[in-house]
């Protein structure tokens, strides 16, 4: 072409969740089963709907009026019932005008980061979620700006190494909390988010609050939303029901803005999120018509309560087949639905290696691993092969830690088991093999 027509961020964008699929798929054609790790897709790990959910659906379904396009911001009744949601809580208070849909928080994230200009850099945590790290290193065709979550700590936050790097990086505008955190199931006590808050009014930063789990706690596990935290501080708060409900095929999720007025400069990219859905018309409607009779229904509650309780007793298992497990350093998870299992400093090396029986199998693999590929994900590309498991190597997590991420979610106990044994066998046979 007569011009380039890739801009040096394209080349950040990378979501190895996804891209290791292809790799399952051509152990799959050799008729061996694959059990996949690597997505928070209840639904794919035999979580059933209830039925009074499927009812409300069909009943809004032969409602004519769910066909037709919805206001750009979204439905001015569930926007209603989401503020009203909010105020309860006591913390920042909003109103309809404060809640924008968007068909998915992957199209709310890029969306953001988007209309930053690109020296304007929000620091997010390591190991990091993709969608986040790959769209701010995207707009700003620069590497991801990362603080340190930290394994020998349970996983929280090093601050003085985000307030170091806030700092002495002063085109950091945003701070990005992810709570409950995906990849290590870490949530944030109330003390930790009111430091972090304070950091950022200290350097006149917005918080960016991913809240997409903050209803998915368990094993005692409590956290207060960012809303009840924030204060004065201008944020954005980003919800959804993909994970909650759970309906990831929905596409639906939303942002909340709080405390808009306090900062022109933060006002003005409330504005361009407005300005940049209602180019797009409005989001998928449906979904949203549903979110206040399925919240206010009486089963909801109870509900959620049993199917967090039930991650909690997953996570309980999978405690019990890691923990201890020699080369590994493993933390429990309080929240959301992935564990993140860290190889202690040089146990990998290049040479080692899971052997097949069968040879078609070992030629596949052999020809996955190439020089200089980091040392987790050939781990990753030999349990993927030799055990059928599909896990995601930390090291796509924009981190410099070696390991990989679970998901908590199958729901048949016996296959749960077969799986985390399977994997504690690959740690074993991998570290000894060379």
């Amino acid at each position: 072409m007569r011009q380039n027509l890739i801009s040096e961020g394209a080349r950040e964008l990378q979501y190895e969740i996804r891209g290791i699929v292809k790799k399952a798929e051509e152990i799959e054609r050799l008729g061996i089963e694959v059990f996949r790790e690597n997505i928070g897709d209840p639904i794919a790990k035999n979580h059933k709907m209830p039925e009074w959910i499927k009812s409300i659906l069909k009943n809004l379904m032969d409602n004519d009026d769910t066909y037709g396009y919805c206001h750009s911001k979204g439905v001015l009744e569930t926007r209603e019932y989401l503020a009203a949601k909010n105020n309860a809580k006591k913390g920042a208070q909003i109103n309809a005008e404060d809640i924008i849909f968007f068909n998915g928080l992957g199209d709310a994230i890029s969306k953001v980061y988007q209309y930053l200009v690109p020296t304007s850099r929000v620091i997010g945590p390591s190991p990091a979620y993709s969608t986040h790290s790959s769209s701010e290193a995207a707009h700003a065709n620069h590497q991801p700006i990362t603080y340190n979550l930290d394994p020998d700590n349970g996983w929280l936050p090093d601050l003085e190494d985000l307030r170091m790097k806030i700092k002495y990086n002063p085109n950091i505008v945003g701070l990005l909390i992810i709570n409950p955190d995906n990849p290590t199931g870490m949530v944030y006590p109330e003390e930790v988010l009111q430091q972090m808050v304070s950091i950022a009014k200290e350097f006149d930063l917005f918080v960016l609050a991913d809240e997409i789990y903050i209803n998915i706690l368990y094993n005692g596990a409590i956290s207060k939303s960012i809303a009840e935290i924030i204060g004065d501080v201008p944020a954005i708060s980003m919800k959804g029901i993909s994970k909650e409900f759970p309906w990831p095929g929905s596409r639906c999720g939303w942002v909340e803005f709080y405390n808009r007025g306090k900062d022109p400069e933060f006002q003005r990219l409330c504005k361009a999120l407005e300005d940049a859905k209602m180019i797009e018309v409005c989001s998928t409607k449906l979904p949203q018509l549903s979110i206040p009779l399925i919240m206010e229904h009486p089963n909801y509650a109870p509900y959620r309560k049993v199917v967090n309780n039930r991650i909690g007793e997953r996570s309980k298992i999978i405690s019990e087949i890691l923990t201890g497990v020699k080369g590994i350093r493993f933390n429990p998870t309080y929240g959301a639905f992935y564990n993140t299992i860290i190889f202690e400093n040089g146990v990998l090396n290049k040479n080692q290696y899971l052997e097949s029986s069968n040879p078609e199998i070992n030629k596949i693999k052999n020809s996955w691993l190439v020089d200089g590929m980091q040392l987790d994900k050939r781990f990753v590309y030999n349990l993927l092969a030799v055990k059928g498991i599909c896990v995601v190597p930390v090291s796509s997590f924009c981190s410099s830690l070696l390991g990989f991420r679970v998901t908590l979610l199958e729901e048949d106990e016996k296959r749960l088991k077969y799986i985390f044994n399977e994997i504690k066998d690959g740690i074993n046979e991998y570290l000894t093999s060379a």
